[in-house]
């Protein structure tokens, strides 16, 4: 038995979820007002903790989430325009989420973090988790598709991937935006369902298969690609869970904090995210890296939809630039170098 066999079940959307996603929405309905920095305040709890993908990491409390995130980001896109086509709500062990994921975008005129401006059109995916208490957010986790825009940008230093790497779209039924109170019984289906899949990762026997739709369609992070039916996201998953030996939390070896901060169904959707959510030990190159040893910590998300019992699409975002780091590999000083 592996240690994901014990892990606690997934929650589900509560009357609770509905009013933060409520909040939440008007927050995300003021991008590109003149009053959305104030919005974005008043949303949040001036303690709040604030982390963000590899290089931001840790941005300032309460106000780091407009100030180090999204401020930087449409100094960078001029014409900054956010498109969500994904937003859930739910509970775990008491704690109350919102998130949502989708793309920033505009005319790239400036460079983004030691990104160098293309002078193009440019894309950045999102991925946003919010922990909220009485109506303020008082935890954020920012996932941001840093990889995928150096790939776009054609800039990469290293391997590519074997899947398709470019702009990924929202829900093939355009409903992943699930505003209203959800069925509970519909919510507990999905993430039953996708807590059975993950529980069977990393199996000799690929026993996670029968859980996926055999039109699915996994849209992964830069570097690592998108794939699209059972067959050829198998010939990503293996390699892959076979490059990091000890795929879990750790605790064997006395690591603490690694784990699930949220995962919960809401609808004919479910959504995970740990920062960080699993650990392992580098045995094989990665992306041309050579083999180190390391046990690395994954920053690592997921939303999904869920349609007549299989998982039909997953989109997945993982913070490759600090698995890189971890690595021995400096890939924005690359970036720049190459610029």
């Amino acid at each position: 038995m592996t240690a994901r066999e014990n892990r606690p079940a997934m929650g589900i959307a509560t009357e609770t979820s509905y009013k933060n996603k409520t909040l939440y929405c008007q927050m995300l309905d003021s991008f590109g007002t003149g009053g959305m920095e104030e919005v974005i305040a008043d949303l949040f709890h001036n303690a709040a903790k604030v982390n963000a993908s590899h290089p931001i990491n840790e941005a300032q409390d309460g106000v780091g989430y407009y100030r180090d995130i999204i401020a930087p980001i449409m100094a960078s896109l001029e014409g900054f325009t956010r498109q969500n086509y994904i937003v859930l709500g739910g509970e775990y062990l008491g704690t109350e989420w919102v998130t949502s994921t989708g793309y920033f975008h505009g005319h790239f005129s400036k460079p983004l973090f030691g990104i160098p401006a293309s002078g193009k059109m440019a894309f950045l995916r999102f991925g946003e988790f919010h922990r909220m208490e009485n109506g303020k957010i008082v935890e954020s986790h920012v996932f941001l598709g840093f990889a995928e825009l150096i790939i776009a940008l054609g800039l990469w230093p290293l391997d590519i991937s074997h899947g398709y790497e470019g702009v990924v779209p929202g829900p093939a039924t355009h409903d992943g935006i699930v505003m209203g109170p959800s069925n509970p019984a519909t919510s507990r289906t999905s993430a039953d369902l996708v807590e059975g899949m993950l529980k069977k990762l990393a199996t000799e026997d690929e026993a996670w298969r029968p859980f996926w739709h055999e039109r699915m369609v996994w849209y992964g992070p830069g570097g690592l690609g998108s794939y699209a039916t059972v067959d050829a996201f198998a010939t990503f998953q293996q390699p892959f869970e076979q490059t990091f030996d000890g795929w879990g939390d750790g605790s064997e070896e006395g690591i603490k904090g690694v784990g699930a901060d949220c995962k919960s169904g809401d609808g004919d959707y479910a959504f995970l995210s740990g920062w960080p959510m699993i650990t392992g030990v580098q045995v094989k190159p990665f992306l041309g890296l050579k083999t180190t040893g390391k046990r690395v910590f994954m920053r690592d998300c997921d939303w999904w939809r869920c349609e007549d019992g299989k998982i039909i699409e997953n989109w997945c975002m993982l913070d490759i630039p600090h698995v890189l780091l971890q690595l021995g590999y400096d890939l924005f000083a690359e970036v720049e170098k190459r610029g």
